[in-house]
């Protein structure tokens, strides 16, 4: 993650390393010079209970190697099955393109960019999900 400026509102909270930080009154920028570090935004944490849908539990997993709660070595295998279980599914031009971005992300252990890749596929499951439920 070299390289990485994150943007935090008020009292913002982030996940760095497993370590929780939150910002102050406010808004601030902080940049992660250290390569490989494992941040997530605690505002875009999918809680457990959330995790209802195929894209939504990729993403969880991702999101557990990123909060140090998974081993990478165990979650690599487990999201690389549900890239394809989702691409078997998600089979228009520009969700293949999404999928397979993550998926070299995540043979390059690039977990951050890999949810981030993953996340942008939820507004698309969403649509899909509520014109099934309407046949």
């Amino acid at each position: 993650m070299s390289g990485l400026v994150l943007k935090l509102g008020p009292k913002e909270r982030v996940l760095i390393n497993g370590a929780v930080i939150e910002n102050g009154d406010r808004r601030s920028r902080l940049s992660i010079v250290t390569p490989n570090a494992n941040i997530l935004r605690l505002r875009d944490a999918i809680h457990p209970e959330e995790v209802n849908t195929p894209v939504r539990r990729v993403c969880y997993i991702a999101q557990l190697v990123l909060s140090g709660d998974a081993d990478p070595k165990d979650a690599n295998i487990q999201l690389m099955r549900g890239v394809e279980q989702l691409s078997q599914v998600l089979t228009d031009a520009d969700s293949r393109k999404i999928l397979n971005v993550a998926t070299s992300d995540i043979q390059n252990e690039q977990y951050y960019q890999a949810l981030k890749a993953l996340r942008s596929l939820l507004p698309r499951e969403e649509r899909l999900l509520s014109a099934a439920q309407y046949q």
